[in-house]
């Protein structure tokens, strides 16, 4: 797992609290029980490796998606080639 941000106690330093809105929902849940019943599909992951990948993936992309942040990202298609 990557280490954190030198300048960070812990990961939760990270969180920024929000005021609620309408169409905030407290909680996303499926049940997957038709789509494995009627086409076999299971999904590769649960929540815990999942959410563990996508902050491991955001922690090495810093570069990314901090110019996404501060609105230098300009759309462009990095790592394609013609």
């Amino acid at each position: 797992m990557p280490n954190k941000p030198g300048n960070l106690a812990k990961y939760e330093d990270l969180i920024t609290f929000v005021t609620d809105r309408p169409g905030h929902d407290m909680r996303y849940a499926i049940d997957a029980s038709k789509i494995d019943r009627e086409l076999g599909w299971k999904p590769q992951e649960t929540f815990e490796s999942g959410i563990r990948k996508t902050v491991e993936w955001y922690l090495a992309n810093q570069a990314w998606w901090s110019r996404v942040k501060d609105g230098s990202y300009a759309g462009e298609r990095l790592g394609l080639t013609r």
